[in-house]
């Protein structure tokens, strides 16, 4: 697409319809695809042709909301999945084996940690946390000649720790390895984290993508710049024999082989894809995305100050506050607003904390955040339950953390929901 401002990407990208062709994205709900000749579908086996040939492997539908995304992103090439967490775990291991290891944030989703802490490890795969304040001389430590990749959230969920894209960048490419980093709280609204060196962006869509939790949805971005030839990579430079000997590099490029090979290998074999009405749902959330993470980081920065000032909270953490320990890296990487989320802490601890969110009458406790309606949780009890103690104090969850999410109604609204909540807390 030409180089249009992202506002306009979020709403034309993707599907441009030829002459007398639907105008907004069709959904092509088949399983399969009609062709005249076995030559025609043995090509799209051996990748020497493009087209769908099964929709567990791609979908005209899916294909064309991949392409939005990878423009949004400024990446190459996208593929979508079922899920945040299926996304994650596909492309950790489009390039990385049992015996290998990866470098992650501590802070990151309580989910991620367990899926790399936990399920990686059964499947032989090392993770190695670190955390902000250690030196790049203490990371570097950490990395051998088996780690694969760093991994890091633009916002980390729910602590809110803003990471230095550009600093671990840079430390990974000393090394050869390439840096995953998941944009879910940001969105490529707010960052664009190829920009600052980032080589693989993950989405959990289901988030501010969608936008109104309506479908669940992962996204794999390749930023097409990682030379995966510099001899690390040996899965992108010789033949795969599951697929007649195909040379990803070869075939597709340096800048496309990552997504080519995820898909044509893993989205085949574990068949996690996003179905076509998803899709078509979740193209609807994107073209709104530009309006709706402006109002959400407005509102959220309005009700953050608000709770700084109030004398039943004890701490308020919100990158976009001056003050906060990470306000120079939102002013660097979020300079249009730090999207919707706040943590803070209700005095009384967790009990008090408690009372506060069942007293809420217009935010709703769900497991779930990032959407259109104002919604609150208790990480510790509910979505990173399944983390020990040290775990939580890692990721910067303490007992009386209450995360919430302003959503975009009235910002009145949802000041005074908050005071009467606290009121009864």
């Amino acid at each position: 697409m030409k180089n249009y401002k992202i506002d306009t990407k979020c709403v034309q990208s993707g599907y441009v319809p030829g002459n007398g062709e639907a105008r907004i994205l069709p959904i092509y709900q088949s399983t399969t695809f009609k062709y005249e000749s076995a030559d025609n579908v043995g090509d799209l086996f051996d990748m020497k042709a493009e087209g769908h040939m099964y929709s567990r492997i791609s979908n005209p539908t899916s294909d064309y909301v991949e392409r939005k995304i990878a423009d949004l992103e400024g990446g190459s090439a996208a593929m979508l999945t079922s899920s945040g967490q299926s996304a994650n775990l596909i492309a950790v291991l489009n390039i990385t084996s049992a015996g290998q290891n990866i470098i992650c944030m501590s802070g990151v989703y309580g989910g991620t940690v367990n899926l790399f802490a936990v399920t990686l490890k059964r499947l032989g795969i090392e993770t190695r946390f670190v955390t902000p304040d250690m030196s790049d001389e203490q990371i570097e430590e950490l990395i051998d000649e088996n780690t694969r990749l760093f991994f890091g959230e633009t916002i980390a969920n729910p602590a809110l720790v803003v990471f230095d894209i550009e600093r671990y960048a840079n430390l990974a490419h000393k090394h050869g390895i390439p840096l995953f980093v998941d944009n879910t709280f940001a969105t490529p609204v707010l960052c664009r984290p190829i920009e600052w060196g980032a080589d693989i962006v993950i989405h959990s869509t289901t988030k501010y993508m969608d936008g109104h939790a309506s479908v669940v949805g992962g996204c794999i971005v390749d930023g097409g710049k990682f030379d995966w030839t510099n001899g690390k990579y040996p899965e992108f430079t010789t033949p795969d024999e599951s697929y007649h000997g195909a040379i990803y590099v070869d075939n597709f490029g340096v800048d496309k082989a990552f997504i080519f090979k995820a898909r044509e290998q893993l989205m085949r074999d574990f068949g996690v894809p996003l179905q076509p009405i998803t899709c078509f749902i979740l193209n609807l959330g994107l073209e709104s995305l530009h309006l709706r993470i402006a109002r959400h980081s407005e509102n959220a920065m309005k009700v953050a100050k608000y709770l700084e000032s109030h004398e039943k909270v004890t701490w308020v953490n919100y990158p976009g506050l001056e003050g906060n320990s990470q306000y120079e890296l939102a002013c660097k990487y979020l300079p249009k607003g730090a999207s919707g989320v706040i943590s803070f802490g209700v005095k009384g601890g967790r009990r008090a904390a408690v009372r506060f969110m069942d007293s809420l009458e217009l935010a709703s406790i769900v497991v779930h955040v990032a959407d259109a309606r104002t919604s609150v949780l208790h990480p510790a009890s509910t979505t990173h339950r399944q983390l020990t103690d040290e775990q939580l104090i890692a990721g910067g969850i303490t007992p009386d953390l209450v995360r919430f999410s302003v959503g975009i109604e009235d910002v009145e609204d949802i000041i005074a929901d908050l005071e009467q909540a606290l009121e009864n807390a």
